[in-house]
């Protein structure tokens, strides 16, 4: 295969602030692009503070710089330091949540900070746990939080970090090998903007099948609930024509 060394000039002013585009900032990070990556990706999985950062575009991206030449390190290599950087950022963040989160919650006089909100969570991670950390891996914010979300619900902790294992690699290496093959497109490399908005884009499809199927099965429960209450109500219906028949 072929490496094309090419200079990357496309401008992304629908992305954010300059220094959030991609881009920008893996250039700007010089000769220790790939130290600053593995760092901006720990933070966003695992420090609360990361939330803001491009992550699913800067993966993309640094794959895209791999292809080029930009970044001039073995494919493979990035992928399992990025990989890698994703567990210990969840790791982190479970532990976060596991060790300040009851700190905070279990307060009885805070407004903000219930212990009916850690019941919750531990049901909702009862219910969707493995789906939710996989999927969340891919939405922006969500990612940060759910981590710390994950260990104030005390979700056990084998299936979720082998569910966060699972996403991590499918999120980290799945990103970069996609931007690395596409990134030798000429098409992709004339067009980052858009493809890096599309990308953005994707990465809410998942949460909003989500919703739309938790509607779904709420109305679902709903109409069966209301079919269960006529139906008692023609059975009591039944049973007092009877005893009026017996009168």
């Amino acid at each position: 295969m072929v490496r094309v060394t090419v200079a990357l000039t496309t401008t992304t002013h629908a992305l954010g602030p300059d220094w959030l585009k991609p881009e920008v900032l893996l250039q700007g990070l010089g000769p220790y692009m790939l130290v600053g990556l593995c760092f901006i990706i720990f933070a966003e999985c695992g420090l609360l503070v990361g939330f803001f950062l491009p992550g699913d575009s800067l993966l993309f991206t640094a794959g895209l710089f791999v292809a080029t030449g930009v970044m001039d390190y073995p494919l493979w290599l990035v992928c399992v330091l990025l990989t890698a950087c994703a567990m210990i950022g969840n790791a982190v963040g479970y532990w976060i949540g596991y060790r300040a989160g009851p700190a905070l919650f279990n307060k009885p006089d805070s407004k903000i900070f219930k212990k009916e909100y850690v019941d919750k969570t531990h049901e909702f991670f009862e219910k969707y746990g493995p789906r939710a950390i996989v999927l969340a891996r891919f939405v922006p914010i969500v990612r940060t939080f759910i981590t710390a979300m994950a260990g104030v619900g005390r979700m056990d902790a084998k299936k979720y970090f082998t569910y966060s294992f699972i996403g991590g690699v499918a999120w980290a290496a799945g990103l970069t090998v996609l931007g690395y093959f596409l990134g030798q497109i000429e098409f992709v490399r004339n067009n980052l903007e858009m493809i890096l908005l599309l990308i953005v884009f994707l990465s809410i499809v998942p949460i909003i099948i989500e919703v739309i199927k938790a509607r779904r099965e709420k109305k679902a429960l709903l109409a069966q609930e209301a079919q269960d209450i006529t139906q008692q109500f023609d059975r009591t219906d039944d049973a007092t024509q009877q005893f009026k028949r017996i009168d």
